[in-house]
């Protein structure tokens, strides 16, 4: 996996960039690389956003495609949550699986609890900051994971999703 690369997310809303450092976080970096590779994230919503604190996405419009990703162990924390960072949600000590989320704000505190940050929003986070943010925490999230896009456009329609997201060469 590449020391550095860039992803760009095509959404509902505009495009926005991000770019991972390996060296922040090799075990998420790589992870989300070969997320980004598969299609993972393509068709998914942003299905939790707080304004000032995070917004959230990584649940798949096909459920079934949750199925190939386990959990993996933390990387140490060597960069801040500082709005724009992009990391792993977590469940507790090493479960991050799929989730992301993107800083709003400087949620510095998130440190100590482990959240390790593995890149950086470096253009468009003004859309970023744009994405329907209505229903904050509401979407329930073992209803994504059981129906994925199905529940989320039935019973959230105005969500904002991700076209498509690919490594920039």
């Amino acid at each position: 996996m590449p020391d550095t690369y860039k992803v760009k997310f095509e959404t509902t809303k505009g495009d926005f960039v991000v770019e991972v450092q390996k060296s922040w976080a090799p075990l998420g970096a790589d992870r989300f690389h070969e997320l980004i590779t598969s299609g993972f994230y393509n068709e998914a919503r942003f299905f939790r956003i707080v304004p000032g604190f995070v917004v959230q996405f990584g649940l798949p419009a096909d459920p079934a495609k949750l199925d190939t990703y386990q959990e993996f162990p933390d990387d140490p924390v060597k960069q801040s949550n500082s709005k724009g960072t992009l990391t792993f949600a977590t469940r507790g000590p090493n479960s991050r699986t799929t989730q992301v989320f993107i800083n709003l704000g400087n949620n510095a505190r998130l440190d100590s609890m482990g959240f390790s940050p593995i890149g950086v929003v470096v253009e468009g986070m003004d859309v970023v900051e744009k994405l329907y943010s209505g229903y904050g925490e509401a979407p329930n999230q073992m209803q994504i994971r059981s129906s994925g896009n199905k529940y989320l456009e039935s019973s959230f329609p105005n969500l904002d999703g991700i076209k498509s997201a690919t490594v920039l060469e």
